[in-house]
């Protein structure tokens, strides 16, 4: 069948549109075979030999067979992004709740009935495409819907704002970000010269940095954050009534981050971390789902809001406009091949359909004219659209031709429109009522290169987000912000950034220059700089729950990870029963011992080991179980590779529970099992001492998994005395 006809798919109603684009790309897939054959079909007889003049002798240039393979080899890798080059991607599918009809006329926000097929790519902004997954850096979260009336990109982040309010200024950025060009060092890290140097001197950057320098920027898995459109969009409904629209995704398993000493460990012991969670969880059937949620504002009230909504440095608080839930994604289907689907797919948030428009927003209005030049560059020319994992489900049709790769067979002579001879019949396109329809929007401006007053007040939301924070998330801020500068060598850069810190919170700029060897903040000197603008909006609230993570409803331990520690005497009774417990309730249960095979229990049964000390740190765990069993908590407590890692698992704030004997390996922590203890006994937030004799049936589990869920105890004591 020609490549033409096979991205036709019938573009009527379908309740199952994911099978669609599954089994457009199953028709483009290739197996195993039981012959080995060259490019061209030619059956190879010997793969292991080339053609030679003699056994000993010189390679022969007319082995064609060796130099198509050679060749083949020798062009296989692409350029990679630019931007986000550090990827990792899943199909899955897209249900709406109700019909949005009252705002769009977009086709896949109008039946709960419909599943719209999506492939959905989650990266690293800075970092090269191998690079390490835990970096501090912003993610990309870009979804490609697969929709009834052509492909619909939307490609977002992490994080609601970006650091830049014009395009132009883009270049810029990634080049300070970048590694520095005169020695390409460090990789995939914002801490140092030149990104510094470059943000102290814009401070547009100001509420960028304030969610970059905060856990947002170290999240625990893709499946928990949450995504954003960033910009503002607009809704079009069939009358042609416009509102404007922010788009979010709300991960179900909640936003949780990773402590910062975690984060960096993960990136040297697995820098595949993010990529592996997301495989893993998907190949278990434990399918990550988002719903996906709109702040809507009316066309013409937006100047109520306060600010300028096309600022992509501004946000629309939640407290001020409430987000509505308004459908679920769902991945359920990992890539068959990580190059052809994650590597090739191409977004563009030009890819739109009817019933979604363009705001304009100035970073947008760049982001459009920017994505297709890399796309082609990097996959070969203009037909990267052909590519299976680029094509739509409904039917393509246009008079653009060749290039290269180009895939479809166009036939007859005419290529292009108006036309006749095509079907006998005129062809022409011309101010249809059908298909897409750009907002009428009145422009009666002057052309102008400068930048609106409106976008001028570059601190109040930076504050906002500040103040919404929780203690020790204000906590984590100040030490990254500490941590970056820290490595930042010329201290006028560092003196910059902390005054203008100054304009958001002078207490927040103290803490951050008390230990870089600098004066004192000084907003006033920040005020006399180019590039400052002494205006401020006045903001509606004064905080705003959403933005913190910390401290919100809900929780589970679906897909928790949880390391039972063991050694040959282990009491497996208490163990056993905590472990199913654990399982029903969704975690992930892993046996860690000295080494691999199985360990003898104090009755004499053996139990299956699945990782030791040395190939399975505690950094790769949510929790810890320390089962009792006197021989086995001795051998574990003179093991240096098992009290750091309980140690490590502490001062990383993870819940740990220890049962009976147990106990020993939190010796080190001073926590013991006293004979008058209660049943649980918690010393510290998030560690759980057990006697289990004396607890009643199920508690013991009921309180583990109540404070797994609860993600991290970062109020626990003496974390910074702990030397892991």
């Amino acid at each position: 069948m020609p490549p033409s006809k096979r991205n036709v798919v019938n573009p009527g109603r379908n309740t199952d549109g994911a099978k669609d684009k599954k089994s457009q790309l199953e028709s483009f897939s290739a197996g195993s075979a039981a012959t080995l054959t060259t490019n061209q079909g030619l059956q190879i007889a010997d793969n292991h030999n080339s053609l030679k003049a003699g056994e000993r002798g010189p390679t022969l240039l007319e082995d064609f067979i060796l130099r198509e393979k050679i060749a083949h080899f020798d062009h296989e890798r692409v350029p990679e992004r630019a931007v986000s080059a550090r990827g990792s991607a899943a199909h899955g599918y897209f249900k709406p709740y109700k019909s949005m009809v009252q705002y769009t006329s977009a086709a896949f926000l109008q039946d709960p009935d419909v599943e719209t097929p999506v492939f959905v790519r989650f990266s690293t902004m800075t970092g090269a495409r191998g690079s390490a997954d835990t970096v501090r850096d912003t993610r990309g979260f870009a979804v490609k819907f697969y929709t009834s009336e052509g492909n619909y990109d939307l490609v977002g982040n992490n994080m609601p704002v970006f650091f830049i309010q014009d395009a132009m200024k883009f270049p810029d950025l990634i080049h300070a970000i970048r590694p520095e060009p005169h020695h390409g060092m460090p990789q995939a890290t914002s801490a140092h010269d030149t990104f510094w140097d470059f943000v102290s001197l814009m401070p547009e950057t100001t509420h960028m940095l304030m969610w970059t320098m905060s856990d947002r920027a170290i999240p625990r898995s893709f499946r928990m954050m949450e995504g954003f459109g960033v910009h503002a969009f607009r809704f079009i409904n069939a009358r042609g009534d416009s509102h404007f629209v922010k788009f979010h995704w709300k991960p179900k398993l909640g936003v949780h981050g990773l402590a910062w000493d975690e984060a960096q460990k993960i990136a040297g012991k697995d820098a595949d971390f993010h990529r592996r969670d997301l495989w893993e969880a998907i190949e278990s059937g434990q399918f990550p789902e988002w719903e996906l949620g709109v702040q809507i504002v009316d066309e013409g009230k937006e100047d109520e809001l306060g600010f300028d909504i096309l600022d992509p440095t501004k946000l629309i608080p939640e407290e001020q406009v409430p987000v509505q839930p308004i459908g679920k994604l769902v991945l359920n289907r990992n890539p068959d091949n990580f190059f052809a689907e994650t590597e090739q797919v191409a977004f563009h948030p030009g890819h739109l359909v009817p019933g979604i428009d363009f705001s304009n927003d100035p970073l947008l209005q760049g982001r459009l004219f920017s994505y297709t030049h890399p796309q082609v560059s990097r996959l070969g020319g203009s037909n990267f659209h052909e590519i299976p994992i680029n094509r739509p489900v409904c039917p393509m049709h246009n008079f653009q031709r060749d290039g290269a790769s180009r895939q479809a067979i166009n036939k007859g002579r005419v290529a292009y429109e108006p036309n006749t001879l095509a079907n006998g019949a005129e062809f022409r396109v011309d101010g249809g009522a059908q298909g897409f329809q750009s907002h009428l929007e009145p422009i009666g401006s002057s052309k102008a290169r400068h930048r609106s007053p409106s976008f001028d007040d570059h601190f109040s939301q930076a504050a906002l987000f500040w103040n919404s924070q929780s203690a020790v998330e204000k906590d984590h801020i100040v030490s990254a912000f500490r941590f970056e500068l820290s490595k930042v060598e010329v201290s006028e850069i560092r003196q910059r950034v902390v005054d203008n810190l100054a304009h958001v919170d002078l207490k927040l700029a103290a803490r951050v220059a008390a230990p870089l060897g600098i004066n004192p903040p000084d907003p006033k000197a920040a005020s006399g700089r180019l590039g400052f603008r002494d205006y401020r909006i006045t903001s509606k609230i004064e905080e705003d729950p959403a933005l913190r993570m910390v401290g919100r409803p809900g929780g589970n331990v679906k897909t928790r990870k949880v390391a039972i520690l063991v050694a040959d005497g282990v009491e497996a009774a208490a163990l056993k029963r905590i472990q199913q417990d654990l399982v029903d309730a969704g975690a992930v249960c892993k046996i860690v011992a000295p080494h691999l095979g199985t360990i003898s229990t104090a009755s004499g049964r053996q139990l299956a080991v699945d990782h030791t000390f040395a190939n399975m740190p505690s950094v790769m765990f949510d929790a810890v179980l320390i089962p009792g069993g006197n021989d086995s908590a001795g051998t574990l407590a003179t093991m240096g590779e098992a009290v750091h890692f309980v140690l490590e698992a502490y001062k990383h704030c993870k819940t740990i529970c220890a049962i009976n004997d147990g106990v020993q390996l939190l010796s080190t922590l001073g926590f013991s099992l006293g004979k008058d203890s209660e049943a649980v006994h918690v010393p510290t937030p998030g560690v759980l001492i057990a006697d289990a004799r004396k607890v009643p049936e199920g508690q013991l589990s009921q309180d583990f998994i109540a404070a797994i869920a609860l993600h991290r105890h970062w109020d626990r004591v003496n974390v910074d005395a702990i030397p892991a």
